[in-house]
């Protein structure tokens, strides 16, 4: 016997027809059209690949975007603690073709690489130049590669220098005083050491270098002719200065094994006198009862006598991945995470430096944030690494070199002219790759 079609069942049915009717009054105003779509249909999945840290810092964001009710679920992958091994893991999913992430929180320095791979997908579309000239200048770099936009940026950070305010009436003006300031100190037994820094063989050391060349006037890379230039007199200049602070006592030689935890250690056990660190360590120093809590003042770093100093830029950004089934989806997710709501409270919670403008002009904020003015005059002035698809290969043979030369093995001369010839030979073949694309702001 063959079934009877639902509505001609119903219709035979006046009680029950009668029931679902009262049924439907009922839920509409309780539910709203949005609420009954909902019942029909999952939030869309986002899923975002982060460094650990900065996984835990936007949980509290994430959790308010999630029960928003916008439609969108955002799906946080808690990845590695460093940067290095966070980028080994990205390149790997990448590699396979399909990632398993719509959105990848990108260091500024794996830029040109990802872009030359075609792993993500242009953001002007979604965002125009108006939206960049709302930050900070610092903030406005290391985000747009040929005509494109490849990335918004979600912190500001750069290297900065902390120095113990209970030992002296001011920071130094230049590594000079800051060298003079050191041996005074150790002299008079205040401190052991005069100045904390990461020499370790890692990407740590190599922002320092980045610090370090712009500081004796010479810089690792030309824009021009999109080639290396570590071997000028002010490069070898800016590894003698490095290499002689360890012969002369005043960092100590287990310095060339520091990553930034090692050097925040020792500096917050009242070992130093000067320190050269990220944001994130103001809150380490403070937040606990050591010996140098609330003896501590930041400022940015210094250059030679005579040369302008700048923190190396250490920015995180959100990148769309090419193939993500939800695009406008994850544009929306990163309206969020890099809008000033999120940012003001990742000043706040976490220390990190904010990009937009109008964030460094809120009373509030300057009042509850002690670094933020510190962190707006860094910003002025970044320096970035080179803008290569080739950044890691190069970065790696410097901190290779460097390192050496800090445990004895050849002299800053022989050290960066090495270092300058390497970099020429891995430049060579990686000829065609696209890494004279210029930068956009």
């Amino acid at each position: 016997m063959a079934a009877r079609p639902f509505f001609t069942s119903l219709r035979r049915q006046p009680v029950v027809v009668g029931l679902l009717v009262v049924l439907l009054l009922v839920l509409l105003p309780a539910f709203g059209l949005k609420g009954i779509q909902a019942i029909a249909a999952e939030p869309v999945p986002i899923r975002v690949l982060m460094p650990a840290p900065l996984a835990d810092a936007v949980a509290g964001p994430v959790a308010r975007f999630n029960a928003s009710g916008s439609g969108v679920a955002v799906q946080v992958i808690r990845g590695p603690l460093d940067t290095e091994t966070i980028s080994d893991l990205a390149i790997s999913s990448l590699l396979l073709g399909e990632a398993p992430f719509d959105l990848l929180l990108v260091d500024v320095s794996w830029l040109a690489k990802y872009v030359a791979a075609g792993w993500f997908l242009p953001l002007e579309r979604w965002f125009g130049p108006e939206i960049l000239a709302a930050m900070e200048p610092g903030a406005r770099l290391g985000n747009g590669l040929g005509d494109h936009l490849w990335r918004m940026p979600l912190t500001g950070d750069t290297g900065l220098l902390y120095w113990r305010s209970d030992l002296m009436d001011r920071p130094p003006r230049d590594t000079a005083e800051l060298v003079a300031i050191s041996r005074d100190l150790q002299r008079r037994g205040r401190v052991r050491w005069g100045y904390l820094w990461q020499g370790r063989q890692y990407e740590g050391l190599s922002c320092v270098m980045v610090e370090m060349l712009q500081a004796f006037g010479a810089r690792w890379w030309d824009d021009a002719t999109a080639t290396t230039v570590l071997d000028s007199p002010g490069a070898v200049a800016a590894a003698s200065w490095l290499d002689a602070l360890l012969r002369d006592g005043v960092s100590p030689k287990a310095v060339a094994n520091f990553a930034e935890n090692d050097a925040l250690q020792s500096f917050a056990a009242g070992e130093a006198a000067f320190l050269r660190n990220w944001p994130y360590a103001w809150r380490e120093i403070e937040k606990g009862e050591g010996p140098v809590t609330g003896k501590v003042g930041v400022t940015t770093m210094v250059g030679a006598p005579g040369e302008q100093g700048g923190g190396t830029l250490g920015t995180w950004g959100l990148s769309l991945i090419k193939g993500s089934p939800h695009p406008e989806e994850a544009v929306a997710v990163i309206r969020w995470l890099t809008g000033p709501v999120v940012q003001r409270q990742l000043a706040l919670e976490q220390g990190y430096a904010p990009t937009w403008s109008r964030l460094y002009d809120d009373p509030e904020l300057q009042r509850r944030a002690p670094l933020l003015a510190v962190q707006r005059q860094a910003l002025q002035h970044p320096q970035l690494r080179p803008l290569t698809p080739a950044y890691a290969q190069l970065s790696d043979l410097l901190a290779r070199q460097v390192n050496g030369m800090l445990t004895g093995q050849d002299g800053p001369g022989q050290t960066m002219a090495t270092a300058q010839r390497q970099s020429q030979q891995v430049l060579r073949s990686v000829a065609g790759t696209p890494d004279r694309a210029p930068r956009i702001p």
